[in-house]
């Protein structure tokens, strides 16, 4: 089993920056992919970035420049650094957990980001 819990969301004006956490915990395999998706209300949940257990990254292309993710292993935490926020970042932000020994992956409970105009 593992635990994921994300932290961090907030309201920030347009044009500002917030760091948004992914703490994992429990029977994490040593080889693993850890990500941020986003949701608003009646879309389908959307990749925003992931970041491999060797610390390869990927990002959608809309935020790339804007945001980056990394991570601190010794904390076994993944972050989510967004910088020049827009409102259409508005979203529900949720962290995942996979890995290849999984048929499901595990997901956070999200964490809100609202950005005003």
């Amino acid at each position: 089993q593992v635990q994921v819990v994300e932290s961090g969301g907030g309201l920030v004006e347009a044009g500002g920056f917030l760091r948004l956490s992914c703490a994992v915990s429990g029977r994490t395999a040593t080889i693993h992919t850890i990500g941020w998706y986003r949701q608003t209300p009646g879309k389908q949940r959307e990749f925003v970035a992931h970041i491999s257990s060797a610390g390869a990254t990927t990002y959608e292309s809309s935020i790339q420049g804007r945001f980056t993710i990394f991570r601190d292993n010794a904390k076994n935490t993944v972050y989510l650094q967004m910088n020049s926020l827009k409102p259409e970042d508005t979203a529900v932000y949720y962290c995942k957990y996979t890995d290849i020994t999984i048929t499901d992956p595990y997901w956070g409970q999200g964490t809100q980001v609202t950005v005003s105009s």
